[in-house]
């Protein structure tokens, strides 16, 4: 439909030249034979001074020519189009003009030429420069807060080594949910606590504080580690977090040596004692926290032997389970570094077993906690 009072090709020419975005059309090689007002406005430049005498390359600013030989010129030519590529134009003067571009080939032979719509990205590119920065600052909030609650000073006694490890996962702007504690139950005994809570960032940073907060508060009141776990279930059904954490927890008499133990979907605690080949403790094992709703359920404990000498090692899947690897080797992997490493300090065991099992190069967070009876560090 035409304005009126003006001929449709003059209508149309307009639209051409004054369109909210740049046209330009160049021959296959990217010499360029026609831009559009817009597009001149936008870099600065004069048709006369670019059409016939730069190629489209010349226009783009060093890196975004780097991008248009290895990606953007390749595509164009394989399938004849390309969409949305993110390009830097260089101005006369000022800044690069971030953009996107959509290419589409045309005609044959001696008609051949590349069509190109222009967008400006400027406004885009501001968004996700805000966003990255707004990941940024939730991520350094997020560890802030978790590195506030796994701090904290670790029981010491006479004959007591405790030692914890936590290495955060190589890849990724958010923090993960793993924690660990340990703590003071009253006089001779001592709890200790691993979980794992799902999800990342502030959220997870939050939860891990409140399951975290629940542990230490159920804990002082004497109860049982299968008891404990249930008041945990019903916490996180009356609170509505938490849901399909895991967690480990243990009460060691250290009049008796012994430890009760009740195990939440976590993976299984390890036990190494005198010459005895180290071993997993698959006994008081039950499903993650409030993992079916309604909060209430019966879970289950065991009871070992630690011994003088003992060693006994909490720790989440971040340890043992592996992208690419079989879940059985690493936890295989995980006795045999314990076995060669029994008799190092907690200190540097915690250390070691994060380096053997190579979990420098894993995506996953990673939380140990060992402790020791009859030896110091």
């Amino acid at each position: 439909m035409s304005t009126p009072g003006v001929p449709p090709e003059q209508s149309a020419e307009e639209l051409f030249e004054e369109a909210p975005c740049g046209y330009l059309t160049t021959t296959p090689d990217g010499t360029i034979l026609r831009v559009n007002r817009t597009f001149e406005r936008w870099l600065g430049v004069r048709r006369g001074d670019v059409v016939g005498r730069r190629r489209f390359v010349d226009l783009l600013a060093p890196g975004s020519r780097i991008y248009h030989e290895t990606h953007y010129a390749p595509l164009l030519r394989l399938q004849g189009e390309a969409s949305e590529i993110a390009l830097d134009f260089k101005r006369e003067n000022g800044p690069p003009l971030p953009v996107l571009v959509n290419s589409i080939a045309v005609g044959e032979g001696e008609g051949a030429a590349i069509r190109t719509t222009v967008f400006d990205a400027s406004e885009r590119r501001r968004y996700e420069r805000e966003l990255l920065a707004a990941r940024r600052e939730e991520h350094e909030i997020a560890r802030r807060l978790q590195e506030s609650m796994l701090t904290g000073v670790l029981p010491e006694a006479p004959g007591l080594a405790i030692a914890a490890t936590y290495r955060p996962a190589v890849r990724g702007l958010q923090v993960g949910g793993d924690w660990y504690d340990a703590f003071w139950l009253g006089e001779g005994h001592l709890g200790l606590v691993v979980g794992d809570v799902v999800g990342r960032g502030i959220e997870a940073a939050a939860t891990m504080g409140q399951l975290r907060s629940a542990t230490r508060a159920l804990a002082s009141t004497g109860l049982r580690p299968a008891a404990l776990l249930e008041a945990l279930d019903a916490f996180a059904d009356r609170h509505r977090v938490g849901v399909m954490a895991t967690l480990v927890f243990a009460d060691l008499d250290l009049t008796d040596r012994t430890l009760s133990f009740a195990c939440a979907g976590h993976p299984p605690p390890v036990l190494a004692r005198g010459d005895d080949p180290p071993e997993f403790l698959w006994g008081g094992r039950s499903m993650p926290i409030n993992a079916q709703g309604g909060g209430h359920r019966e879970r289950t404990e065991a009871d070992c032997d630690l011994r003088v000498g003992g060693l006994f090692l909490l720790y989440t899947d971040g340890l043992v389970e592996h992208r690419g690897s079989d879940l059985d080797e690493g936890m295989q992997k995980l006795l045999g570094a314990v076995g060669r490493r029994r008799d190092e300090v907690p200190g540097t065991l915690t250390e070691r077993l994060v380096r053997d099992l190579e979990v420098e190069e894993h995506r996953d967070d990673v939380c140990t906690l060992v402790l020791a009876l009859g030896r110091s560090g």
